[in-house]
């Protein structure tokens, strides 16, 4: 039997999957096959290859490895089974990779005979677009395509399907004992992954529900209450294992990203706010690192403002075991959403703003300081919706104060996400009579995007990493209109513009230059001034261009006192360390 995997990519509220991060559903996916029969060929195919094989387009410009389009087209003229993962219900801006959606991946596989499973997210469509509800085109589209959509776990249905095809339920749901066979068995598929082995992240399950939702209900828009009616931990062994076997084959960054609430991992459920178990967290991240003890990257994802403003004690320890046993450049996403009280009430949202400013507080006591690789250990990110019922513009002008708050009391946030709202079904959103009031608001929330970018963006972004700054093991991964533009493997890794063509799929030290609103600017060190070109040299810390044009005039320099009499040496002390001849 032959089985074609193809990653469509996923990015939903608690789980991502696109590169260079491998999600957990083809791992799990490819895992339930072999389980269920061992001597399957199983084939690990991305949207990208599809794209290129089919639209001549060569796809990702940093792969590691060049698309093979014959055999893409050969695999999936012979596959028996064709299983397609999709679904964007976060979507974000993506460097060197775009999530397909249903449509795309529909006209690839129309033509091939193989019988066709949609899952993953995909069921409940994509976002298309802020302000919308997803569009049942698109749902119905996939009804034709596709023999069988899956609404439970794709895992669940491909093993008892490839067991015997008559008894497999698409509603069904695995259990963590089920799972443990499939994460161990399909941690090899990350052989075929493009960005394997230097560049891959992988994103580790460690929960799935949301804890407060079984309190007193979810979010208005999120899909993960939809999903998962339950709160269920998984067991530490299991994780750790996990992380053991995909330490073995190569795999030396890691996020341990999906569940709603890091903080919340096997905490007592209490309403609104669980107990936070800080032994637990302890416990498994001493675990993942006794298991990938040269691990390069451990990181997390999500936490819930509010469980760490009323439990601080218990946050303290989890926030230093976070620190101790990961990586530095960690960052937890707080689901603030909107500062305004009466659309949180509406909308049932995660935390107050005074919860989520006493949690940004608490992280940048905790994890402020600067790491080895030039980013601060452990700092929050904000999430802001805009777009949700209840909003007026008043409501806008909270949620921007409350974000000036934090700037103007010295308080670091690595970033601050902002999303529109999109409907998906299911959700309390889709059941609203009438279609979101987003249009009157169109303007306020271009106005109020453009004024976070500009007045709060910025000037934190200087705070974070300042000029100056050293960022180790930059990747490089594309080049575009005199642009290298690279990223730190991680949570939410800054984007630097290195203004010179750098080779790809390497790692720089970058000395940071200048800022945007959301990047930054760097150019690798050592900076060699006999051959560097001068748009290169004009960023050196104290060069201007009278001295660029008298390093060009005079150099080659024979050594760094020659180049110091050149430029000046009162400026030794801040070059000396980023300068080579």
């Amino acid at each position: 039997m032959i089985i074609a995997i193809i990653d469509g990519y996923t990015d939903e509220p608690a789980g991502l999957g696109v590169p260079p991060y491998l999600g957990i559903y083809p791992r799990y996916a490819y895992g339930a096959i072999k389980k269920a029969r061992h001597d399957a060929r199983v084939f690990y195919l991305t949207i990208d290859d599809l794209r290129a094989t089919f639209e001549g387009d060569r796809g990702i410009a940093t792969k590691n490895k060049t698309p093979n389009f014959p055999e893409t087209k050969r695999i999936l003229e012979k596959a028996d089974v064709l299983v397609y993962i999709g679904g964007l219900h976060t979507p974000g801006k993506y460097l060197s990779a775009v999530p397909s959606q249903v449509e795309e991946v529909a006209r690839f596989l129309r033509p091939f005979g193989g019988i066709k499973v949609l899952g993953g997210p995909a069921f409940m469509g994509s976002a298309h677009g802020g302000g919308t509800k997803v569009s049942s085109r698109e749902l119905m589209l996939a009804s034709a395509v596709f023999d069988h959509i899956v609404y439970g776990d794709l895992e669940a249905f491909l093993h008892d399907f490839i067991k015997n095809p008559g008894e497999a339920d698409p509603f069904r749901f695995r259990t963590y004992c089920e799972l443990r066979d499939y994460a161990l068995l399909g941690a090899e598929v990350v052989r075929q992954f493009p960005d394997y082995p230097d560049f891959v992240i992988v994103e580790i399950e460690t929960q799935r529900g949301c804890p407060k939702a079984m309190g007193i209900g979810g979010c208005s828009f999120c899909t993960e209450p939809v999903r998962y009616s339950s709160i269920e931990d998984r067991p530490i062994e299991d994780i750790v294992d996990e992380v053991k076997t995909l330490y073995r084959l190569g795999v030396r960054h890691f996020r341990v990203g999906r569940q709603s609430c890091i903080f919340s991992y096997m905490a007592k459920p209490n309403g609104r706010v669980p107990v936070p178990n800080p032994d637990a967290i302890e416990r498994l991240f001493r675990g993942i690192r006794s298991a990938a003890p040269d691990v390069k990257t451990l990181h997390v994802d999500n936490a819930n403002p509010a469980v760490i403003a009323n439990y601080p004690e218990e946050a303290v320890r989890i926030a230093k075991a976070l620190i101790k046993y990961g990586t530095p450049g960690n960052v937890v996403a707080f689901g603030l959403e909107s500062a305004d009280p009466r659309v949180a009430k509406l909308n049932n949202l995660n935390a107050t703003a005074e919860e989520t400013y006493e949690a940004v507080k608490v992280l940048n006591e905790v994890g402020g300081r600067r790491g080895p690789n030039g980013m601060p250990w452990l700092l929050p990110g904000i999430n802001i919706l805009f777009g949700l019922p209840g909003e007026t513009k008043r409501s806008y002008e909270l949620t921007f104060q409350f974000l000036k708050r934090l700037l103007d009391d010295g308080l670091m946030v690595r970033r601050i996400n902002i999303r529109q709202v999109v409907v998906f079904p299911g959700t309390p959103l889709w059941h609203l009579k009438g279609k979101l009031k987003t249009e009157k608001h169109k303007k306020l929330i271009q106005h109020y995007k453009y004024k976070i970018r500009h007045e709060i963006d910025l000037p934190m972004l200087k705070r974070v990493v300042p000029v100056g700054t050293v960022l180790r093991d930059v990747r490089a991964e594309v080049f575009d209109n005199g642009l290298t533009y690279g990223r730190q493997i991680g949570s939410y890794p800054l984007i630097v513009g290195i203004p010179k063509r750098v080779g790809l799929n390497r790692f720089y030290d970058v000395l940071i230059v200048d800022h945007g609103f959301r990047s930054i600017t760097g150019i690798p060190v050592p900076v060699n001034v006999n051959t560097e070109s001068s748009k290169v040299l004009q960023y050196l810390p104290g060069i201007g261009k009278r001295n660029v044009v008298e390093i060009l005039s005079k150099r080659p320099f024979r050594d760094k006192d020659e180049f110091f009499e050149v430029v000046g040496e009162e400026k030794r002390k801040m070059l000396e360390g980023i300068i080579s001849l």
